[in-house]
């Protein structure tokens, strides 16, 4: 489909709140301050990060995440590691370069990416504009602005401080949605589940292993958390029963298992009974102590009100051109970050430079009827390949970041980053305990550090 790029809006500074302190929202502010808005970017917690501010203490959590108030927002154990390699994660003007005293690893822990981002926030200057300890409460349209269309409307935001429970309302020209989606647990249908009488808890809440020594551990889900965090279980746990929906698993994890004693593969569970039996799908089954689901998350804004403009159906947030505007509310109203499964802080990066420039009228979006045919034309081609809708998300193409780059004339995304990333994704299956520290790509890791994106930086 051929787009056509209406008039720009009438070029202006904007007051924008930017909801999240997170890569996405830190990204977006940059490129909000840099357009010459006035931004706001308020934060639940007390300093950035987002997921990558860890959280030790989730003693006061739903170990399933059932409630509708989550205390913790980050899902970050412990041991995380980066899955893919530090040269790729780095915005475009600031490299993820080893810094003097920290975690040198080229695949480091988790730690070391929000230190990248507390220095990301004070070499731009970004923090004078958070909130922090705010949670915002509500996002809604004005109701006064009657004689405006909808994606020129103007936004209510009820935010409260935390601390206080100071309840603040305050009007913005635009809002963009950069709270994450990787803290409200999604978890299966099985029977007995709601009956089984031992310890459940999503991934949300797992930290450490130790509370699971010498402990019979059914893990649900072969995502890279469910993977990771068998591999840790393993060493403490008496077993660990790791759940797929085939028993047709990478080379990487068949070795790992293979290693082990006590580590086993099982199809999906049939049911779980109330003397603790798991039963799955092929009729075995074990007696457990604990299961623990690496389930994935849902796509959730509790605190936004579009008047049905916006949904959330069986995790596809929609109807979004490009997985940002609404095309019945845009430029107004914007979201950063969701799509997953891409090279995730330039992909955050493209975006947040679209919207902004957007915002300040330096380019425009396509018609609202060119904008449905094509969100309409994405979900079709999902379909025809097969693609869940719970999964529209899941990009899984590191050029998409191109389709901002190509509005506002930004440069597409490096080929060293697509390489370098491709690199350590099939290292990772075929290597899955090792990747991370060992691989074969140094020639290709010699010459990409050479690149003037590095070199700028390093040089005398």
């Amino acid at each position: 489909m051929v787009l056509v790029i209406s008039e720009p809006i009438k070029s202006q500074s904007k007051t924008v709140c930017v909801i999240g302190a997170g890569p996405s929202g830190l990204v977006s502010a940059r490129e909000l301050k840099k357009e010459g808005h006035k931004v706001v970017v308020m934060e639940q917690n007390d300093d950035v990060g987002g997921q990558w501010l860890y959280q030790p203490n989730v003693e006061e959590e739903d170990p399933l995440g059932k409630t509708k108030a989550l205390k913790v927002h980050s899902s970050i154990y412990s041991s995380l590691r980066l899955i893919s390699p530090r040269e790729v994660m780095g915005f475009s003007d600031f490299p993820f370069t080893v810094k003097e005293g920290r975690d040198s690893r080229r695949f480091p822990g988790h730690e070391e990416l929000w230190l990248y981002l507390k220095d990301f926030c004070e070499v731009f200057g970004l923090r004078e504009m958070i909130r922090f300890n705010v949670r915002v409460e509500f996002v809604g349209m004005v109701d006064d602005d009657k004689d405006v269309d909808d994606n020129m409307k103007r936004w209510m935001v009820k935010s409260v401080a935390k601390k206080t429970g100071e309840v603040i309302e305050e009007v913005f020209d635009a809002v963009v949605v950069a709270s994450g989606h990787y803290s409200y647990p999604r978890l299966p249908s099985i029977k007995g589940m709601d009956s089984w009488k031992r310890k459940q808890l999503h991934s949300h809440i797992y930290r450490v292993p130790d509370p699971f020594r010498d402990e019979v551990v059914v893990v649900v889900g072969c995502s890279m958390s469910g993977q990771d965090i068998s591999i840790e279980l393993v060493e403490v746990a008496k077993e660990v029963h790791l759940s797929a929906k085939s028993l047709d698993v990478p080379p990487g994890l068949s070795k790992v298992i293979s290693k082990h004693h006590n580590f086993h593969l099982h199809l999906e569970i049939e049911s779980l009974e109330e003397d603790g039996r798991v039963i799955f799908v092929d009729g075995s089954c074990i007696v457990a102590d604990t299961i623990l689901y690496c389930t994935g998350y849902w796509y959730k804004f509790p605190f936004l009100e579009s008047k049905g403009r916006v949904e959330v159906d069986d995790n596809r947030v929609g109807p979004l051109f490009e997985h940002t505007f609404s095309p019945f509310l845009s430029p107004s109203l914007s979201f950063v970050g969701i799509p997953r499964k891409l090279i995730g802080f330039p992909f955050f990066e493209s975006q947040a430079k679209w919207i902004a420039k957007l915002l300040s009228g330096k380019t425009s979006l396509p018609s609202f009827d060119e904008m449905m045919e094509s969100i309409s034309e994405f979900y079709l081609a999902r379909e025809a390949a097969g693609i869940p809708k719970r999964n529209t998300h899941d990009i899984c193409d590191f050029n998409y970041s191109d389709k901002y780059a190509d509005y506002i004339g930004f440069p597409h995304l490096e080929e060293w980053r697509k390489e370098l990333c491709m690199s350590a994704l099939l290292n990772s299956i075929e290597n899955l305990d090792t990747y991370r520290d060992s691989w074969d790509d140094d020639d290709l890791l010699q010459e990409t550090l050479q690149n003037p994106y590095f070199t700028q930086f390093t040089s005398p």
